[in-house]
């Protein structure tokens, strides 16, 4: 089974996408198997996180502008990739930093995920976009 989804993103931050991968698990059919998530972009990840607590996210996206800020900051001169504005090389150095695919086991037609675990489309980008997250489920 293969599918897309679209998620839009309101710019940088964590767009949560638990609900979307979770019903196609269980409308698959499979019960045992692996669910790979792949995002199609290099300026976003993916990442599997803490899906309770709010300041996890805040403290991530916080995180990563320190680590990787904009590329007008005096720390971030050696950067020759700006074709696309101050946030284009940052985006993709946290992509980088990050993950554009995820295997999740599933066991009894459901994601094997922890109580507090949630999927995520890490958006590096000032900008809203739309990004597409394949889902491939094989059992």
């Amino acid at each position: 089974m293969i599918d897309t989804l679209s998620i839009s993103t309101s710019g940088p931050g964590l767009t949560e996408f638990t609900r979307q991968a979770r019903q196609f698990v269980r409308e698959s059919g499979v019960s045992e198997g692996l669910l790979t998530v792949f995002v199609r972009h290099t300026s976003c990840s993916l990442l599997i996180q803490e899906n309770a607590d709010p300041d996890v996210q805040a403290d991530l996206q916080t995180f990563f502008r320190r680590l990787v800020p904009h590329s007008d900051d005096p720390s971030m001169g050696w950067i020759i990739h700006n074709a696309e504005g101050p946030d284009d090389m940052p985006a993709h150095i946290k992509a980088a930093l990050t993950q554009t695919s995820i295997g999740i086991p599933v066991s009894g037609g459901e994601m094997l995920l922890g109580t507090w675990q949630g999927l995520y489309l890490f958006e590096h980008r000032d900008r809203p976009h739309t990004r597409q997250v394949v889902l491939h489920l094989l059992g």
